[in-house]
């Protein structure tokens, strides 16, 4: 065959169009992502069957990751948008979580329950940390558990994981069991209520200072009453606020405990998103709703998108879980969190 020939046959593959790699990594990235929001949607699904409305969405989702992991393996094809979901969308979940935050409420109504609420978190942590070391359970699981437990819940450990170098797996683990006992608790609550020899009020303080999640705890303080309820979401609120200094508490003690170790050289990331979390606070409390005119119906809009949010973040978060190390890794530190809950609950009981 003659050079010519050559040429002529080589030209129509030349002019063929090239795949664009970089389209093609986009779209896989928005294929991850929506695959978060999917699971997401299956578990906003499985919330509404009866019995499963009391485990809520976020567990629910995380649990369809988790089996989803085990059966079919991580999407590796969708790694780049899942783990947008796990890292970015979960700081931004956090940051709109801020409107929940309502600070003038706290300092002007709460400083009674803010001193108190400083002793639940405190009392948490240093429990899971003590009964971590007792049962040789996994350390970074116990410290987000005492966090979960003692602030707010999956929202909390997803703040903290960044600042103590959680793995993604230790940070799902530690959010599918603040869900499950968080669930757990409420639901005894409102069991013993009604033989409970407090009034409604001391009830919602009660709920407000012990359980976990703002959910858990408008699960159980609301069937007392709207006086009930109310207190216990101010009571709440104020362990939500602190999670704002206990944060920085942690960055401190991270960066201290590095000077002079093999690890000194490497830096602590400032978490940014703690500033947007505060900011949104300050916006919500003295400026949206006053100098803006927002209606309750964007806030609750917002409240809804936070709430979808922070479910694909978790849908990441689980994906990345084995059962295998679940196993190795959840039952000390679920056994550590449950003694840890219920004397958390006898103490805030007494001290209401």
């Amino acid at each position: 065959m003659s050079i010519e020939n050559q040429k002529i046959q080589a030209d129509p593959q030349e002019t063929e169009p090239q795949e664009d790699p970089s389209s093609k990594q986009r779209l896989k990235w928005i294929a991850g992502v929506a695959f978060t929001f999917f699971i997401a949607l299956l578990g906003f699904l499985l919330a509404l069957i009866p019995g499963f409305a009391y485990v809520g969405q976020l567990a629910c989702a995380i649990i369809i990751a988790i089996i989803y992991r085990q059966i079919f393996g991580y999407p590796e094809a969708l790694r780049a948008g899942v783990t947008f979901s796990s890292k970015k969308l979960l700081r931004l979940a956090i940051i709109l979580y801020g409107l929940r935050l309502n600070i003038n409420v706290v300092l002007s109504d709460g400083l009674g329950l803010l001193l108190r609420d400083a002793f639940i978190i405190l009392f948490a942590i240093i429990a899971m940390i003590w009964l971590a070391k007792v049962f040789k359970a996994n350390s970074t699981i116990s410290l987000l558990l005492g966090v979960g437990t003692g602030v707010c819940g999956a929202a909390a450990i997803a703040a903290v994981a960044p600042i103590i170098k959680a793995k993604d797996e230790d940070t799902a683990i530690g959010v599918g069991i603040i869900a499950l006992m968080g669930t757990v608790f409420s639901i005894a609550y409102t069991i013993v209520r009604p033989i409970l020899p407090i009034s409604a009020v001391d009830y919602g303080t009660w709920s407000g200072l012990s359980l976990h999640e703002l959910a858990h705890v408008a699960l159980a303080a609301a069937p007392a009453g709207q006086d009930a309820l109310a207190i216990a979401l101010l009571a709440k609120l104020g362990r939500v606020f602190l999670l704002i200094p206990l944060c920085f508490i942690l960055i401190y003690i991270m960066k201290t405990k590095r000077k002079g170790s093999e690890h000194a050289s490497t830096k602590i990331a400032f978490p940014w998103f703690l500033i947007g979390f505060m900011a949104l606070s300050i916006l919500g409390t003295y400026v949206f709703g006053h100098s803006i005119p927002v209606s309750d119906e964007v806030f609750n809009s917002v409240y809804t998108l936070t709430t979808w949010l922070l479910t694909a973040a978790m849908v990441g978060l689980g994906l990345s879980v084995s059962l295998k190390d679940l196993r190795t890794k959840a039952m000390k530190p679920l056994i550590a969190m449950t003694i840890t809950s219920a004397v958390l609950s006898v103490i805030a009981f007494l001290i209401v």
